[in-house]
């Protein structure tokens, strides 16, 4: 493994700790600013708005700059956001703390998958993003727990504190380990928007949101189908989280080497078995242990999506692949957002708390969906060309 991806993977396991770490600590954040708890889960939706905006727009402007330049600014930024978020007096500036780490979240993974993938073989590519990307899970497993015990026992500001500081070490990791990969002729921004008239990198996007917003109309409402349906104790769902959490990186993982052997395949599979689990979840969550078990197989399935998806976009966006990269972040944060409204109208509908799991189980069957069509054009594609390379009769 390059150490480069080492570095890669420490950023992304600050950013994904700053990202889902505020759930555990609305009630302390809302106390110290006299706020609803409504009020500090807009934190979540404005973060989650920041990254669908910076993922795009800071690529966009970055196009000609050297990639590893343009990581370094980003963490520099993160950095910044954390820091005004530790410092904030008020809860206006929280917001903008939260929004300014945010935009640098969409374009270091966009950008970053395309530098680790550069880092290999081709035939590795997707195990590459894939080990990037296990910092983010690792943040799910062991980030977001204690970055919430430590906010809880010191204070929320400490934990922004302790983020901005697993910032600051992947800086250094990127400044130190990461090589310096100038842009190429054709990767500047008109090239870059130009890969957005191909019909392939739509579907790719359109896959991303759908099958993310599968994983995420049920997770969201993880806590309560726990608590109300399966009968655990509130204090239960921390570690039904952290095995959710193991599910990720060990599905994660998996889905970047099945990805490197064959990608279309392995996402007709992999969403296949998405939808199925999900299904599945609505019968197992009303007992405890079959519920416990169907978590961690579900966060498996769910995030073995990741490196896959990514790949695919950056496949078919060949030539100038970092804009797309980037729109893929911010697709899966659009299906991350869409899962959960869906999910929770379901719910408000009063088809109860396991429904967002049918609603999912939709979700990611229409992922395949896409999935199907896109690779019949791949097929087809290639048909068309041996036959024009066949000798003439």
């Amino acid at each position: 493994m390059p150490a480069a991806l080492l570095a890669l993977a420490i950023s992304a396991f600050g950013i994904g700790t700053t990202e889902f770490v505020i759930m555990g600590l609305l009630p302390e954040v809302a106390g110290d600013f006299g706020v609803s708890i409504p009020s500090a889960g807009l934190l979540i939706s404005g973060y989650a708005l920041g990254v669908v905006v910076g993922a795009p727009l800071l690529t966009a402007l970055a196009s000609r700059v050297p990639r590893k330049t343009v990581l370094v600014g980003l963490m520099v930024l993160f950095i910044a956001g954390n820091v005004v978020s530790a410092l904030a007096p008020t809860y206006g500036l929280l917001m903008t703390g939260r929004v300014v780490a945010a935009l640098s979240h969409g374009a270091f993974f966009g950008v970053g998958a395309v530098v680790a993938a550069s880092l290999v073989a081709p035939n590795k590519q997707a195990g590459a993003i894939a080990m990037m990307f296990t910092g983010l899970t690792v943040a799910n497993v062991l980030g977001v727990p204690a970055g919430t015990a430590l906010g809880q026992a010191l204070g929320w500001r400490s934990t922004f504190w302790a983020v901005s500081a697993l910032g600051v070490i992947g800086l250094i990791g990127i400044l130190a380990l990461v090589p310096v990969q100038a842009t190429t002729k054709s990767a500047g921004l008109r090239s870059e928007l130009a890969v957005f008239r191909r019909p392939q990198v739509w579907l790719a996007l359109a896959m991303t949101a759908l099958g993310f917003a599968g994983v995420f109309a049920s997770f969201t409402y993880i806590a309560p189908m726990m608590t109300e349906v399966a009968g655990f104790s509130p204090g239960a769902v921390t570690w039904l989280l952290v095995l959710f959490g193991g599910g990720l990186f060990v599905g994660n993982l998996l889905g970047g080497k099945a990805a490197d052997r064959s990608l279309m395949p392995s996402l007709y599979v992999i969403l296949a078995v998405l939808a199925a689990v999900l299904v599945v979840f609505v019968f197992t969550a009303h007992s405890q242990l079959p519920a416990a078990i169907t978590i961690a197989v579900f966060g498996a399935a769910g995030f073995a999506t990741v490196a896959p998806l990514q790949a695919r976009v950056m496949n078919k966006a060949e030539g100038a692949p970092a804009l797309a990269s980037a729109a893929n972040i911010a697709a899966f944060n659009l299906g991350n957002a869409g899962g959960a409204w869906l999910g929770g109208k379901a719910i408000d509908a009063g088809l109860g708390y396991t429904a967002p799991n049918w609603i999912g189980a939709a979700l990611a069957l229409a992922g395949l969906l896409v999935a199907v069509i896109s690779g019949m054009l791949d097929h087809g594609r290639r048909k068309a060309r041996r036959a024009e390379l066949a000798p003439a009769a």
